[in-house]
């Protein structure tokens, strides 16, 4: 991948648990959102080799949205997501067991009209609020 940024946590709970919250469309909707005021109210995700996503994400008050969709170019089961957005863009999502723990790691290409930090802030903001569902609606 070119101009990679990354974005990394770990959880507390089992590799299933925390492969079931990030696959499970009733579970994205949920943890899926970057910052107070947004939401994510429609969810497409068909997890596997070919398959393919469409998440909408937008400000409650509907001033301020995007849909981020795209193809799973491969899944290996509680491992690794690797992703091809509509905009051409790839990104990868490893999962790696840690004793009693998860570490999440997601790896993306950067989107050239938006400021860096502010990205890996999105993706990190994105990240917190998936551990906090994992360990906090699975335990």
């Amino acid at each position: 991948m070119k101009n990679q940024l990354e974005a990394r946590i770990i959880v507390e709970a089992s590799i299933e648990q925390v492969w079931e919250v990030w696959t499970k469309a009733a579970y994205i909707k949920i943890w899926n959102v970057p910052f107070p005021g947004w939401h994510c109210p429609t969810v497409v995700n068909e997890v596997k080799t070919s398959g393919v996503f469409d998440f909408r994400m937008e400000k409650k008050d509907g001033s301020e949205g995007f849909n981020y969709k795209g193809k799973y170019t491969l899944v290996v089961p509680f491992e690794r997501i690797e992703i091809l957005q509509d905009d051409h863009r790839r990104s990868v999502i490893l999962f790696k067991k840690k004793g009693d723990s998860v570490e999440v790691i997601e790896q993306f290409e950067q989107e050239e009209h938006t400021e860096l930090t502010l990205q890996k802030d999105f993706c990190q903001a994105v990240l917190n609020k998936f551990k906090a569902c994992v360990e906090n609606n699975l335990k």
